[in-house]
């Protein structure tokens, strides 16, 4: 009796805990609320997000279009588990829009209401294989303003946020921002120099292709590098190479800033671009540097325009002498590590050209915050600008790593002051070409800025120009049919501008967490080994010197006469020395790629063996064990 009871009771339990579970799963359907466990914080929208959410008066309507149908397909499988992800975060917006964010959901089946629906707000079905179109797009719209995304493609997941956010902040602010360029290079074009065309060099210049595609989706400005004032219907203004700017324009900046005004600025060490210092006789020659002084140091940071960086990670090859491939380890190949992959701007994009740049040091001024964009790895070094630019192997003959990261690319935020406490400087007098330093007195300026400001500061111009940013297209015929992005650097000017000439709060929604983990040990071995190689190569470069200095040496001592053409046996001697030392060298430097080669692929060996293997074997063990002591536990009963 007292067996079947005990049955009784546990049937009884578990009935009366299954009906308390769908009791609480009816009473909470309604209220969907997640708790974000993940140390990024990857499932919980940003502040920026809901700034923007907060601030709707009128409702917004998204309309999600996802396919029911394609159960047997694999592809509609992997997009209908990312599509449960999309209609998740929709669900917060919801949560969050204070009842101004409607979302409504459509099957777009063929020949349905909702497939003309979803043409006509510009989403896109993607064919699978099987023949049949998958639909997972959506539109935003408030009144007559649409904002649309054809396709939500999952490898842009880490973006999803930023895209709706960025999507319903579109369609609430619909004026097409303003944004100015201040840069004494042509990135608006040339026309053709009369004297260049005499001698047969006289073709103008196209307009760089970064203007031109800001200009698909903005109001471009050119301004003036005489400015004393900036427009203030210019939303974000772009200075490109500001070499030799007045403390005139350097106010009107900074005045432009405190209002709220978003600066991007590309500074320089050594101008490729700049072709102004093109000499008739000898071709162009490399440019000066540029800075932003005054500005720089009222926010706390520093750029020298003498030195610039060298990287053994990051170094490209170069066509040298004869077609050569040379070293060039200062014009860079930013990815992986260098790239800051939590920030909007930059977290999609996977590689960067940075050619012979410069860094940022010091320390954001009180009020500011840094956040790095692009960064150097370890293994590099600062070298002076000028010789840096004609000679690669001179460079890595003498490379020295600092063991340090260098800031090529920073955003600074917050309250920034200004750089002329005094007022507006004086403007240089034309009459006599000097400059009184004393500030003008008197006039309206702001000292400091009421609302958080953004400036974004790059050690490199070149990375703008088209011989560095983009590649010609041409079709079966040689004929060229446009441009394709080389790599990313115009794509993160587009970002940039993207980010900044919207709603304001879009610069605080973040990416989603990375889920990728690369091999950065591998890269950093590497990089050392290359430097531990280079020094032995070094050593063996002195060795011959020497010996051959001392050879040198013997042969003026030689009694002139027909004998001075033959070696005597102490320069035999020493060549036979040299021969190996050489042959010394070459199999020491062997023996030392073979150790980075092993060491490198052991490295590698261990870490897929620790992923497939060893984690799962532990894991497995431990449930093991976890049974084993349960069992033993209920045999003790």
């Amino acid at each position: 009796m007292k067996k079947y009871s005990s049955l009784f009771y546990s049937v009884t339990g578990v009935a009366i805990l299954f009906l308390i579970v769908i009791a609480l799963n009816a009473l909470t359907a309604a209220v969907k609320q997640r708790v974000d466990l993940t140390q990024e914080k990857a499932y919980t929208l940003s502040d920026g997000t809901r700034a923007i959410l907060q601030k709707l008066d009128t409702p917004v309507k998204i309309r999600f279009y996802l396919s029911a149908g394609g159960q047997g397909s694999p592809e509609a499988v992997f997009l209908k588990t990312y599509a449960q992800h999309v209609a998740d975060l929709l669900d917060e917006y919801k949560q969050n829009g204070h009842g101004k964010i409607v979302v409504e959901q459509f099957d777009p089946k063929p020949d349905s209401d909702a497939e003309d629906s979803a043409r006509l707000d510009g989403v896109e079905g993607q064919p699978l294989r099987n023949g049949d179109k998958f639909y997972l797009g959506l539109a935003v719209s408030q009144l007559d303003t649409k904002e649309s995304i054809a396709f939500l493609d999952p490898s842009r997941e880490r973006l999803l946020e930023y895209d709706l956010s960025r999507a319903i902040s579109k369609v609430t602010n619909p004026e097409k921002p303003v944004v100015g360029i201040m840069s004494p290079l042509p990135v608006f074009g040339r026309e053709a120099n009369p004297m260049m065309a005499q001698m047969g060099r006289g073709q103008g210049q196209q307009p760089w292709q970064f203007v031109e595609l800001l200009k698909t989706d903005y109001s471009v400005r050119e301004v003036p590098m005489t400015s004393s004032n900036i427009d203030s219907a210019i939303k974000v203004l772009l200075v490109v190479h500001p070499k030799e700017i007045t403390d005139s324009a350097q106010f009107a900046i900074d005045q432009f800033v405190l209002r709220g005004g978003k600066v991007i600025a590309f500074l320089d060490t050594t101008s490729l671009s700049d072709s102004r210092n093109e000499n008739p006789m000898f071709g162009a020659m490399p440019g000066g540097g540029s800075s932003l002084d005054k500005l720089l140091k009222a926010w706390g940071m520093e750029f020298d325009t003498t030195k610039t960086l060298a990287d053994m990670t990051y170094k490209v090859q170069l066509g040298g002498r004869g077609g050569e491939p040379q070293e060039a380890p200062n014009f860079l190949n930013l990815v992986d590590e260098a790239i800051n992959k939590d920030d909007i701007a930059t977290s999609e994009i996977k590689d960067f050209w940075y050619p012979f740049g410069g860094v940022f040091t010091g320390t954001p001024a009180a009020g500011l915050k840094q956040a790095v964009l692009l960064k150097s790895s370890k293994e590099s070094q600062l070298v002076d600008g000028v010789t840096g630019s004609f000679s690669g192997d001179k460079i890595m003959k003498s490379f020295k790593s600092s063991g340090k990261e260098y800031n090529l690319a920073i955003r600074l935020t917050g309250k920034f002051k200004t750089a002329f406490p005094e007022g507006r400087p004086r403007d240089k007098d034309a009459a006599s070409g000097t400059t009184n330093n004393t500030a003008v007195a008197g006039g309206d300026f702001l000292k400091e800025s009421k609302v958080d400001g953004v400036v974004v500061v790059f050690g490199d111009a070149d990375m703008l120009a088209d011989q560095f940013a983009v590649k010609q297209q041409v079709n079966l015929f040689g004929t060229p049919v446009g441009y394709a992005p080389a790599n990313g650097n115009l794509i993160l000017v587009q970002n940039l501008v993207d980010q900044m000439g919207g709603d304001n709060n879009l610069i605080g929604v973040r990416s989603r967490a990375a889920m990728d983990r690369p091999f950065t040990r591998i890269r950093a071995m590497e990089a050392k080994a290359q430097e531990a190689y280079q020094g032995k190569v070094e050593e063996f470069e002195a060795k011959i010197e020497a010996t051959q200095a001392k050879v040198n040496e013997l042969q003026t001592k030689k009694e002139k006469g027909a004998q001075r053409f033959i070696l005597s046996p102490e320069q035999t001697a020493e060549l036979e020395n040299l021969k190996k030392d050489q042959a010394k060298y070459n199999n020491d430097l062997k023996k030392l790629r073979k150790e980075l080669t092993r060491e490198i692929t052991s490295m590698e060996t261990s870490i897929k063996w620790t992923n497939i293997v060893v984690m799962p074997a532990v894991v497995a063990f431990t449930g093991i064990g976890l049974a084993f002591i349960k069992r033993k536990r209920t045999a003790a009963k």
